[in-house]
């Protein structure tokens, strides 16, 4: 057996063992418009598969990458910001904190109400969300960074520009990936929270609008194609960490 089956084997049980009894909690309550099981979930998303994949699929994958492009640009910028000055870290830190206090919940309505159905008011949602933990998790990456190590470099006649590419870069780049990963699944929550609470067109807009027909399986279908895709991106996004974090992997 290859080392990466093995690696995944306690995970593939463990999901087997949750599939398992799933449909056998749907099957001892015996109304699928309450709980579907993991069977008619997948026929569903067969059924379902021209609008779902052709339609909303797309428009939340935009929504996502939107959102996240947004992210990390804002995220990262606000990390430097605070790295490079004392004074930026004691006035932004407590407020980046505190907009994690706010109920997305509760903001999203006023998106909508403020830009409309369109997708901005879903980004800013996904926004909201994501920013966060590339935030934190960069200037904690940044923080990291021995200051003898700093110390010596400045020995050396190296300026903060050379500091910065040659020492903090490289040693914040793990601390980024693992942000991205934290990011991406929140990305793609948030945009289905937007998509339900107020939109024309994605897979929170028509699990919303299946929850109205009492279609449990049509329910679950769209939740179940933003796992997937969720887990395909962190997927994604670790491969790319181990071709560009090789030190890590020695």
């Amino acid at each position: 057996m290859k080392p990466n089956t093995k690696a995944n084997l306690p995970a593939a049980i463990l999901l087997f063992a949750l599939l398992m009894l799933w449909q056998a909690g749907a099957m001892g309550i015996g109304a699928a418009y309450i709980l579907p099981s993991p069977v008619q979930v997948l026929r569903r998303l067969w059924e379902l598969r021209g609008p779902l994949f052709t339609a909303h699929l797309p428009a939340t994958m935009e929504v996502v990458f939107i959102g996240l492009a947004i992210s990390v640009a804002l995220g990262v910028g606000l990390a430097v910001l605070m790295d490079a000055s004392p004074v930026a870290e004691k006035a932004l830190y407590p407020l980046i904190v505190a907009s994690q206090t706010i109920p997305t919940t509760a903001l999203a309505p006023l998106f909508v109400l403020w830009f409309g159905y369109g997708i901005w008011s879903k980004v800013l949602v996904t926004v909201l969300m994501t920013f966060f933990p590339v935030a934190i998790t960069v200037f904690d990456g940044f923080r990291s960074v021995r200051t003898e190590m700093e110390e010596l470099l400045v020995t050396f006649g190296a300026g903060r520009r050379e500091i910065f590419c040659k020492l903090k870069l490289p040693a914040v780049l793990p601390y980024f990936f693992s942000a991205m990963k934290m990011a991406i699944p929140l990305s793609v929550i948030g945009a289905a929270i937007g998509e339900w609470l107020g939109a024309q067109s994605g897979l929170g807009y028509f699990s919303r609008r299946m929850m109205t027909q009492l279609d449990g399986a049509g329910v679950f279908a769209p939740i179940l194609l933003l796992s997937a895709a969720a887990m395909l991106l962190v997927a994604v996004t670790a491969a790319v960490e181990r071709r560009v974090v090789t030190w890590r992997n020695k």
